[in-house]
């Protein structure tokens, strides 16, 4: 079928088409309808059909009698261990842990803080919560005390589930520790506590509260799949809110369940029993999407990954992992690559594994230059998708449908709207913009099934943020244009694109043209003050493992690659060198906080950092710009 006729037909008659694909889940009491708008601008989808969650991940399967095929293969190579979970057993460890749930009082609607490391078990409480239709909210494991507090009042759980600790490449993150001093911390305090405890650290238990995994298991009867309706939240994940206060992004468990299908074979071309796999964590929406529900409800098999892209132990692992377990698809964030692409430029390793059952790699989770896109296609030498979505929208916004009919890849684009996703680019005054002009990417309302309908318990703050600025349209926060075949390009978050002496320039724009200099691993463009022309581009580089030439000759080299391939109205002369860029856990640059730095404000140390020693070098490489001025 064409992509142009399946994408017609969502927009032309969305009720008949997302009921179509309804049909690809098990249904308790199928929908009467699939849109129901009544509430406009709060959509809902498939609110009046009743299902389970977990059933359609896990149980279906079984009764299907594919009950032996492999469900989730753990491999972690920062415990040397591997091994694999099949769907009978994977049935029989959910229904175990969701019965001693229950037998404590955990039912439909009731709240569940998961704080976990990338380990099956981690996707096996999601799904107990799944089965008896509690609301199950992931924090990213070894998130900071306080955040994880934050969370815990705002959801207001009534069990946390959690591991005693993670693994990271040359330590032990103390978990449980951290869980404790967030429910001192929080003024909601959960009921009860169960701890998974790993052999590289038991933890301590807090008498009465604390639980172990495997005991409080122990002679409890397995609980059966409670029905919920399509409308019921599945969960609450917690994105950054500018407040400080995060906000509780809520997924409802029917079109979530319709939209992951629909993408598993059209986008990621990914059959039944074929191995996928996302290097992600659970703590963040590619994990739930991507590694949990998404394969499982499809009947694939997923890679639970416990490991870098490099350092565990090198910049090959990905493709030993990938050769190892027959993965036919993959998919990760570009900066997982640009680190592996800086540790190993040549693709040496690449060449010790045999990829051959690799069919194609996906990006997504920031923008992916064309300079590591086309390295990746060089290197692997299968097709390099580059796909754009969000924590809010749950699934792909806009990709190339590999499993539909595959498209020309555009480097630069993540393609074309998928099925629902009415995106258009609007100017300040939300007045339609002509193809190829820059402006802000909205999606006009509806927003298809599986993406956000509301914020836990901020109505308000749900509409003020998304849906008040641009009426009739979802506001993505993202910039870019639309060329004249309806390829997507995103250049940047909205707060990116600079105003260079009344010019509207993209940042991401300029970080391709350093990205493709032969020196460069990775980079960042950030929009810095200037009296004179309002901002100013300041770029951060960072070289190539083996680049032994002065730092000041390759930034003055990128300096004139910009002057020349975007021209002197950039202005671009701010350039420096770094060791490396302050990222979140996931692999986002806090470009934020670098501007915050540069221009002198208050900043502190987000939450989600990776490192925090690093916004020190930050500082030091902006005084050496000049920066702060005055």
């Amino acid at each position: 079928m064409r992509y142009a006729d399946v994408y017609a037909r969502s927009l032309d008659n969305p009720d008949g088409f997302w009921m179509e694909q309804a049909r690809a889940i098990d249904w308790e009491r199928p929908p009467s309808k699939a849109l129901f708008d009544k509430n406009a601008p709060l959509y809902e989808w498939f609110s009046d059909g009743l299902l389970n969650g977990c059933y359609n991940c896990v149980d279906r399967h079984v009764a299907a009698g594919r009950g032996d095929q492999v469900a989730i293969i753990h491999d972690s190579p920062v415990t040397h261990t591997r091994h694999e979970i099949t769907y009978s057993e994977l049935r029989d460890r959910v229904a175990s842990l969701a019965g001693a749930l229950q037998a404590k009082g955990v039912e439909k609607g009731d709240r569940v803080v998961i704080y976990m490391p990338m380990i099956p078990e981690a996707l096996e409480a999601m799904l107990a919560c799944a089965r008896l239709g509690a609301i199950h909210s992931v924090v990213f494991g070894g998130f900071a005390a306080l955040e994880l507090a934050k969370r815990i009042d705002d959801a207001q759980p009534k069990a946390l589930i959690a591991a005693s600790c993670g693994i990271e490449p040359n330590s032990v993150v103390h978990y449980k520790p951290l869980m404790d001093a967030a429910i001192e911390m929080a003024a909601h305090k959960p009921d009860f506590c169960v701890v998974f405890q790993r052999e590289q650290e038991v933890a301590r238990l807090t008498e009465g509260r604390d639980h172990d995994w495997h005991a409080f298991q122990y002679g409890a009867a397995p609980a059966d799949c409670v029905p919920v309706e399509g409308n019921h939240p599945a969960y609450i994940l917690y994105t950054s809110g500018t407040t400080g206060t995060p906000k509780g992004v809520v997924r409802h468990t029917a079109g979530h369940l319709v939209a992951l299908k629909w993408t598993m074979k059209n986008v990621y071309n990914v059959d039944p029993g074929e191995v996928f796999w996302t290097a992600s964590d659970v703590g963040w929406v590619v994990g739930h999407s991507y590694i949990c529900y998404g394969p499982l409800v499809h009947g694939a098999t997923t890679v639970v990954f416990e490991g870098k892209p490099v350092g565990t132990p090198d910049a090959g692992t990905f493709w030993r992992v990938i050769a190892e377990h027959g993965v036919v698809s993959f998919f990760t964030a570009p900066t997982a690559f640009r680190a592996i692409k800086r540790e190993d430029p040549d693709g040496a390793l690449v060449k010790k594994h045999d990829l051959s059952r690799l069919r194609c790699l996906y990006l997504a989770g920031e923008r992916a230059d064309p300079d590591t896109i086309e390295w990746a296609q060089d290197k692997l030498g299968v097709p390099v998708i580059d796909h754009w979505w969000q924590t809010e929208t749950g699934w792909p916004i806009a990709a190339n449908p590999m499993g539909l009919e595959p498209l020309p890849v555009r480097i630069g684009s993540p393609s074309v709207p998928m099925p629902g996703y009415d995106v258009r680019v609007l100017d300040p005054d939300g007045t339609p913009l002509p193809h190829g002009e820059l402006g802000a990417i909205a999606i006009k309302l509806p927003l298809p099934p599986g993406t956000l309908p509301t914020l836990w318990n901020a109505e308000g703050r749900f509409r003020k943020s998304y849906l008040e600025h641009f009426p009739g349209y979802y506001e993505t926060g993202d910039a870019g244009y639309i060329d004249e075949d309806g390829y997507i390009y995103i250049m940047a978050r909205t707060d990116d694109v600079i105003n260079v002496a009344g010019h509207r320039l993209s940042t991401g724009a300029m970080e391709e043209v350093l990205a493709s200099h032969p020196d460069v691993g990775e980079c960042a463009v950030i929009g810095v003050s200037d009296p004179l022309k309002g901002q100013l581009p300041m770029g951060f580089i960072c070289l190539n493992k083996g680049v032994t030439r002065p730092g000041d000759a390759v930034a003055a080299e990128c300096v004139e690659l910009v002057r020349e391939r975007i021209g002197p109205v950039a202005a671009f002369r701010l350039a420096t060198v770094v060791d490396r860029l302050p990222k979140t856990r996931s692999g986002k640059i806090l470009r934020a906080t670098m501007v915050k730095i540069a221009d002198g404000q208050a900043w502190g140390i987000p939450a989600t950092i990776d490192d925090p020693a690093i916004l020190d070098e930050i500082a030091q490489a902006v005084r050496g710009l000049g920066y702060p001025q005055g």
